[in-house]
């Protein structure tokens, strides 16, 4: 057992002390706690399906700028468990790809000689935010996004000079300079700079290929991924000749892959325009003219979709569907809804709503998304019964 330096200290991790087989029985019994006893009556409990590695799986890592304590230096990382305000350096990070790590030890040496300093949120003072870092595990492709205030007053070029440098493992397919001055603490962009190459990068899963923007959501373990989806065919077949919904469909992955295998369309929704651009990008380049994807809220979208689908995916945030769209989607009369949660008390909550509208889970099969921490993924097959609204 190879226990990360950081454990304890940072809040990244919770069960690197653990052997990674008493890690996963502790999932497997929190799942099923969480679901609970009305979870259904009948559907079949397929098991937790472990990760190929628990450590550097990590496909994208979002490290903040702050100080280990008060009027510290400044340190680039992960926050402090249970102290918020307050970074740990996670210079050799367990769960990350180690090129994010050399990159990391880059970043923090160059903005310490900058002379800037960490955006304080309460003050609103400060440059420094985040260091979003994406890399593609089959491609080795890296995107480098550094996040600031627009009180910064360092040219960037000499670090995105320096990032070309390094020696890693991979190679740094593009860097970008990200300005947002929203008190939110999470990247959302005023305005987006190329520093150097492109501002995307590529991943392939089994034989497709995704171009991934900054912003558009993929799943974070790309070893894992295709065997999630795999899940997902598995779950909805047959379905050769037949129409798919995938709701919140990202970068329209989990779409493409119904459509290469049988699907005769699929539309995906989701509300990030640029994962909507991207979606469409992929399913050009990778020949699936039988892809069509739309930009919007669910909750809207649904409204004016005039296709019937025989099959419906949910792969929504972790806070699960919005409620007011579980009646419109149920009201389509699929015959099967695949359902991806990362949150299982939202799966169950969503499973008592979509119960009570005529559809009941039949089949779930847990996959180990995320080791190390306290979440996982699973996927739940709803099959209609009868109508009931």
């Amino acid at each position: 057992m190879n226990v990360c330096p950081h454990f304890g200290a940072c809040g990244g991790c919770a069960t690197q002390n653990l052997e990674y087989s008493e890690e996963l029985d502790i999932k497997e019994k929190n799942l099923l706690k969480a679901l609970g006893d009305d979870f259904g009556h009948d559907f079949v409990y397929e098991g937790l399906e472990a990760a190929p590695s628990a450590e550097r799986y990590r496909n994208k890592m979002e490290f903040s700028f702050g100080d280990e304590e008060k009027g510290g230096p400044l340190a680039l990382g992960l926050r402090k468990k249970g102290r918020f305000h307050e970074v740990v350096t996670v210079a050799e990070c367990n769960i990350a790809d180690r090129d994010f790590c050399s990159i990391l030890v880059y970043a923090l040496d160059f903005f310490r000689n900058s002379g800037e300093t960490f955006y304080h949120k309460k003050r609103k003072t400060g440059a420094l935010r985040f260091l979003v870092l994406r890399k593609g595990f089959f491609t080795g492709q890296i995107l480098v996004n550094i996040v600031t205030s627009s009180e910064l007053k360092t040219d960037l070029l000499p670090f995105a000079q320096g990032l070309t440098a390094l020696k890693l493992d991979g190679e740094i397919s593009g860097a970008i300079h990200t300005v947002s001055d929203s008190p939110a603490d999470a990247v959302k962009a005023d305005a987006v700079f190329v520093l150097c190459g492109e501002n995307y990068f590529y991943e392939n899963l089994s034989e497709l290929t995704f171009k991934i923007s900054p912003f558009s959501f993929f799943q974070t373990n790309s070893q894992k991924a295709g065997q999630l989806y795999e899940t997902a065919l598995e779950y909805a077949k047959p379905f050769d000749g037949k129409t798919a919904f995938d709701l919140y469909c990202g970068a329209g992955a989990i779409a493409q892959f119904f459509a290469k295998n049988g699907a005769s369309r699929t539309y995906g929704v989701d509300i990030t325009d640029e994962a909507i651009l991207a979606a469409k990008e992929n399913a050009l380049a990778n020949g699936l003219g039988n892809c069509f994807f739309m930009c919007g809220d669910v909750l809207k979208v649904i409204d004016d979709m005039s296709a019937a689908p025989d099959i419906i995916i949910l792969d929504p945030p972790r806070d699960g569907v919005h409620p007011k769209a579980l009646p419109k989607i149920a009201a389509f009369g699929s015959e099967k809804i695949v359902y991806l949660s990362c949150k299982p008390s939202s799966l169950a909550r969503d499973a008592r709503i979509l119960s009570a509208l005529g559809y009941e889970p039949e089949r779930l099969k847990a996959h180990d998304m995320f080791p190390r921490t306290v979440h996982l993924e699973a996927v739940c097959l709803f099959k209609k019964t009868c109508p009931k609204w």
